[in-house]
Parts: structure tokens; C-alpha cells; sequence
């Protein structure tokens, strides 16, 4: 019985594999830490300038890049969250607790759904995803392991009390106009899914710094033209 459960597990890692890597199961993973970033890189190591760090489809981290500066940022997150979605970069975790105690101060109650995901824990979300929802939902709202900014540390998927976080929401119109005011940005806005190649997600957000942010909402941009990397 463990012989043939672990043959079935090699099946579905391969398939994930297959997903990830196109035809060839070995193509993405031979040459992986040749073309994903690493945490030298210089998009990445200074303070500066990774709060500017592009992750994209386009531009993905390393394999094994992970921040070196995670905490637990004082804010309520769902029940269900795991322990490791719980962490985010310490300069957005207090960035994130203001944002969170002056939402709540104008009434609007916000809850973290999940911050920081590794590598390994974004594979495993994309294999349930797929599992679950089908490739087509996959491929427009969930990153594949390396191309999504939970492993940067920076991102972070919020809710409300009632799991609704639609543009309709009274929380998310909140966030849409006040998340710049702590040095966020809603990472993937509506109508421009051509430019961040995903579909609109209210409840996601990434920080970039105050100065960045202020920008990126008063112009009305994203992130990859705020950095003049279309394409």
C-alpha cells in the first residue's frame, strides 16, 4: 500500500510538473536557477530597491529565494491561514498594521488571507487549484511557483468577515482608494489584465513604498508601467 501511494504521488507531482514546465516535464527545471532571479541579484538585495522588484509571468524569482527579514505582522488573519501565510517583510508587515488599525478606525474590517508563500507551498496551491477549479481558472488567477509576488514577501491577500472581497464590497472600495496611503498598491487592477496578465483581484495587494504608491494610484497605472518593463 505505501509502494503504490507513493507511485501515485510521483504521478501527480509530474502532472504539476507537465503544467509548469509545457510539454517536456525537465523543461523549466534543468536551466531553473539559470533563468529565475537569484537573491543576489541586484533586482532584489538592496532596500531600496527591492520594494521594487518586478514578479510577473515575465520576471520570476529564484527557486529557492526566500526574504531574509519575515515577521508576523500583529494584524487578525482567517482561522485557516497557515502558519508560513502568516509572515510578510517587516517594513510591509508595520506598513500592513496601519493600514489594517486605520480601516478598522473608519469602521471597515479587514481580515489576511495569505501573505508569504514559498516556492514549495505555491506548487502545492496550484496543483489544488487546478484540482478544484480547472487549468483555465488556474491560468488566469493563480501564479505559477516562481512568477507570484507571495514569495516575495511583499503581497498579501486580504478578506472580510463575510469571505465577499468583491469590488462591491464596502472593504474593498476602501482599499482601492486608501491602500496607496500606506505604500500599497492593488497589484492586479481591473482593465488591465493585458498589462499584468491576470484578472482583476480586489483583495490583492503589494506594497511598494509610500512615494511609489502615491504615484501608481493617482496615474492610474501598474506596477509594470510605473517600472517601464511592458512587455
Amino acid at each position: 500500500m505505501k509502494l503504490k501511494n507513493k507511485f501515485i504521488g510521483i504521478i501527480v507531482v509530474l502532472g504539476v510538473i507537465i503544467f509548469i514546465g509545457g510539454k517536456n516535464p525537465l523543461v523549466g527545471l534543468s536551466n531553473h536557477k539559470d533563468t529565475y532571479l537569484s537573491e543576489t541579484s541586484t533586482n532584489v538585495s538592496s532596500n531600496s530597491s527591492k520594494y521594487l522588484m518586478l514578479v510577473n509571468k515575465k520576471n520570476p524569482l529564484g527557486l529557492d529565494y526566500e526574504p531574509d527579514n519575515l515577521v508576523k505582522p500583529n494584524v487578525k488573519f482567517l482561522r485557516d491561514t497557515s502558519d508560513e501565510s502568516r509572515y510578510m517583510d517587516e517594513t510591509a508587515a508595520k506598513a500592513l498594521e496601519e493600514l489594517f488599525q486605520v480601516a478598522k478606525s473608519e469602521n471597515i474590517n479587514l481580515i489576511g488571507s495569505s501573505a508569504y508563500r514559498s516556492y514549495k507551498s505555491q506548487v502545492r496551491v496550484l496543483k489544488d487549484e487546478i484540482s478544484s477549479k480547472g487549468v483555465d481558472y488556474a491560468n488566469k488567477y493563480v501564479a505559477k511557483p516562481g512568477k507570484s509576488e507571495h514569495q516575495s514577501g511583499l503581497s498579501i491577500d486580504v478578506t472580510n468577515e463575510a469571505r465577499c472581497f468583491d469590488k462591491t464590497s464596502p472593504e474593498a472600495q476602501w482599499l482601492a482608494n486608501n491602500a496607496y496611503r500606506f505604500g500599497f498598491i492593488l497589484r492586479y487592477p481591473e482593465g488591465k489584465e493585458d498589462i499584468t496578465g491576470y484578472n482583476y483581484e480586489p483583495w490583492h495587494i503589494r506594497y511598494v513604498g509610500k512615494d511609489a504608491a502615491k504615484e501608481i494610484y493617482e496615474k492610474n497605472i501598474t506596477l509594470e508601467e510605473y517600472l517601464n518593463k511592458i512587455g
